[in-house]
């Protein structure tokens, strides 16, 4: 008896044909031990509806992501990027509704440490797993690409039934803004930005600087730390092609490819813009959850903190040397470096942080290695993550 997943119904099914048990023969279904086929079919149809559309072209890469914390843990998230990023503090200020904190590098997204001023959090159901429940508000929320017309975008966007979080375009003195409602495969949002000047800046006039009470530490070694490469999240087996289908929707990323790795139950997915942009990928069961023991470490996790994103990998030189000052720095790691200069990279694992429940991935590729990862490497740290437990 095999999983299937039905095209119609969304859900999971044992069956001894491939063939859904309510839809009949007359629905498609997804063999879940390793075809990808409806997946590429779909996202061929969806980049041709994106060139139909207008949407093509109309969306660029990573401009940022947003991170949210609690109000007590504002300082430690923002310390803790300081102190194990090259990502530096370029500006910190308040309004109404938030605090935030922007880290900057040259060459990489930003990455945004806020908090909210008590107002109604639309992201919370997705917070209330057995382990994340007790920091409800605490979740990488929102990955924001550049766009050169928001306008353009929002009106494509909402007549094709896409709902964002305010009703209108957030105009404010540097950039328009507009962020969809959180997806329910995954709990996270896409912002989408245009810039109005050269200069990227996020505080506006009515905003009020703030002085951030933690500096970034002069460790030399942390200049080896790099770009964002990619963000992994965590998305449920019967959720995963919807998932990155929706991804796809909303921006110009396409489906590139999918590693299995069946003795953990587990696949990762990757979806790029170009080869040189960073990377979205989703990481999956192959199988729903059953229990701990049975379901593997991914969708453990899942269990455990609900469908988020697990960790952000940033680009690492010198990748022996840093993780030996990242440990004499009192990063705690899930894994010692796997790879190799042979097998074309290097990779880790932190321990998921207390204060964003994110993992710290650090990654290098050698020389002419023209891959993105290796099958050893991705059940290596596949492995690893069974060990998280905040």
């Amino acid at each position: 008896m095999v999983k299937i997943l039905c095209s119609k119904c969304d859900k999971v099914y044992n069956a001894m044909e491939l063939v859904c048990p309510i839809h009949g023969k007359g629905s498609h279904v997804r063999f879940l031990e390793g075809s990808d086929t409806r997946l590429k079919d779909k996202s061929e149809s969806v980049i041709k509806e994106r060139r139909q559309s207008g949407l093509e072209g109309l969306v660029g890469g990573l401009e940022s992501i947003i991170i949210n914390v609690e109000p007590e843990n504002f300082t430690e998230a923002g310390a803790e990027f300081l102190n194990y990023t090259n990502h530096d503090l370029v500006e910190t200020f308040a309004n109404d509704s938030y605090e935030t904190a922007i880290l900057s590098l040259k060459g990489s997204a930003d990455i945004i440490v806020r908090c909210r001023k008590g107002e109604d959090n639309p992201f919370l159901p997705y917070n209330l797993a057995p382990i994340s429940r007790h920091l409800p508000n605490t979740r990488l929320e929102t990955f924001v690409f550049s766009t050169k017309d928001i306008n353009r975008y929002v009106n494509i966007q909402k007549k094709r039934g896409v709902e964002f979080l305010t009703d209108e375009i957030i105009r404010n003195d540097h950039y328009h803004f507009i962020q969809t409602k959180p997806s329910r495969y995954i709990g996270c949002s896409i912002g989408l930005i245009q810039w109005l000047g050269d200069e990227k800046k996020y505080c506006n006039k009515n905003d009020t600087v703030k002085v951030y009470p933690v500096k970034k530490p002069a460790n030399k070694y942390l200049g080896n730390i790099k770009y964002l490469d990619h963000a992994a999240t965590r998305v449920r087996a019967q959720d995963r092609d919807a998932a990155i289908i929706e991804f796809m929707e909303l921006t110009n990323y396409r489906f590139d490819f999918a590693i299995y790795v069946k003795l953990f139950n587990s696949i990762t997915t990757v979806a790029r813009l170009s080869a040189n942009d960073f990377a979205m990928v989703f990481t999956s069961g192959i199988s729903p959850y059953k229990n701990d023991s049975e379901s593997g470490p991914t969708e453990k996790f899942i269990h455990n903190f609900n469908a988020r994103t697990h960790h952000l990998a940033f680009a690492t030189e010198n990748i022996e040397d840093t993780f030996e000052h990242l440990k004499n720095d009192d990063m705690k790691f899930l894994i010692e470096l796997v790879g190799s200069p042979k097998e074309g990279l290097k990779q880790t694992f932190s321990e998921g942080s207390k204060t964003t429940f994110l993992v710290n991935e650090y990654i290098h590729r050698y020389g002419d290695f023209d891959g993105f990862f290796t099958k050893k490497n991705v059940t290596l740290l596949t492995e690893s993550t069974g060990k998280q437990e905040g």
